[in-house]
């Protein structure tokens, strides 16, 4: 690493918290069912990871007209909240009174079943194990592609900077060095227990990382406005996102060889909150509505890769096969991912140490 690269980690995710009022006339139980009367207006949190926002701001329209209609004179506010996925899961964990969680990473979501937050059979309860959507990680570089990166090799090259949030905060970091080592595995023929060319590979990496933002939007700032790095990687929805909307014309995406699949779960936090006037009713129905065709719909339409497999081949053109690995098949359970590279002293913090 040359003297004028220098490695800034940003320090704390600026988080609003948001303050949630409910109005409603009185519910009633009958058969353990909560009914919905006339003139219900009911409140939802939904907690969420950085680079879902623009999904859900337009999802939440969607689902408080459907439910609207249905249930005439009553009404469905969803408030949102987002940043680093972890860091989300931790607010949660810590009080912030989320009534559904929409993460990127299982573990995340078991956190909040250890703290009794989620029921326990959470990915039981809604279809694909909980899994509305996946993703996977690309590469988003400068227009023109000045660099010439063509896949995770490039990024260890001494002549290319790199931008990613940080790992210890933010779930979309953690696909983004997986699917980095990964894709070394796989390219040295190696395996999680003979791993020495990866590690190699992966700490030339990261010792081109010039900013470790605390969350993906904020890196897809430093890359875009700020002008930090020759690549970025990020979530395939977030690299259109910013092609068609964010720096239109000044990027273009570059699709690895051989990427990470990610799995972005949903769970109802069933909290005393969620139990009050409908709201756990409220809060499933806003969950499963993502499973319906127009969700699914607008995932695809907005990048991400629905779990309604014919949407998806609709969808080819924008969403093209990808030869990807699920993390859990190569690392183990989410749980030893965490434990393996992402604790302090972990892999990660040993292969990220400047010398």
């Amino acid at each position: 690493m040359t003297e004028t690269r220098r490695l800034s980690i940003s320090g704390v995710l600026a988080m609003s918290v948001l303050a949630i009022g409910c109005s409603s006339n009185d519910a009633s139980q009958q058969d353990g069912s909560t009914t919905v009367h006339e003139q219900q207006n009911i409140s939802l949190l939904n907690v969420s990871y950085d680079v879902s926002r623009d999904f859900y701001k337009d999802y939440n329209a969607l689902f408080s007209q459907d439910y609207q209609q249905k249930n005439p004179g009553s009404k469905v506010d969803i408030k949102q909240s987002h940043g680093g996925s972890s860091k989300q899961a931790m607010s949660v964990a810590n009080g912030l009174q989320a009534d559904v969680v929409t993460f990127n990473q299982e573990s995340d979501v078991n956190l909040l079943v250890e703290k009794g937050l989620v029921a326990t059979d959470w990915q039981q309860a809604l279809p694909n194990n909980a899994v509305p959507y996946t993703s996977t990680m690309v590469l988003l570089v400068r227009d023109g592609n000045p660099k010439n990166i063509k896949d995770w090799t490039d990024l260890a090259r001494s002549d290319v900077d790199v931008v990613i949030p940080n790992p210890k905060t933010s779930g979309t970091a953690r696909y983004a060095f997986l699917g980095a080592y990964g894709y070394g595995l796989h390219h040295f023929k190696e395996n999680p227990q003979n791993h020495t060319k990866t590690d190699d590979f992966i700490k030339k990496l990261l010792a081109n990382v010039v900013t470790y933002d605390n969350g993906a939007r904020a890196a897809t700032t430093s890359f875009t406005q700020r002008s930090l790095g020759d690549v970025l990687i990020t979530t395939e929805n977030e690299a259109h996102l910013a092609a068609k909307q964010f720096a239109k014309g000044q990027v273009d995406i570059v699709y690895p060889s051989y990427s990470i699949l990610i799995n972005n779960p949903v769970a109802v936090v069933v909290a005393t909150t969620t139990d009050i006037d409908g709201k756990t009713a409220a809060a499933t129905t806003y969950l499963k509505g993502l499973w319906d065709e127009p969700a699914q719909t607008l995932m695809a339409n907005m990048y991400l890769r629905p779990s309604d497999k014919k949407i998806l081949a609709a969808h080819k053109d924008t969403l093209p096969a990808i030869n990807t690995f699920d993390p859990v098949t190569v690392f183990d359970s989410w749980e030893q991912i965490m434990e393996t590279f992402f604790v302090d002293g972990g892999r990660f913090d040993q292969l990220a140490r400047v010398e």
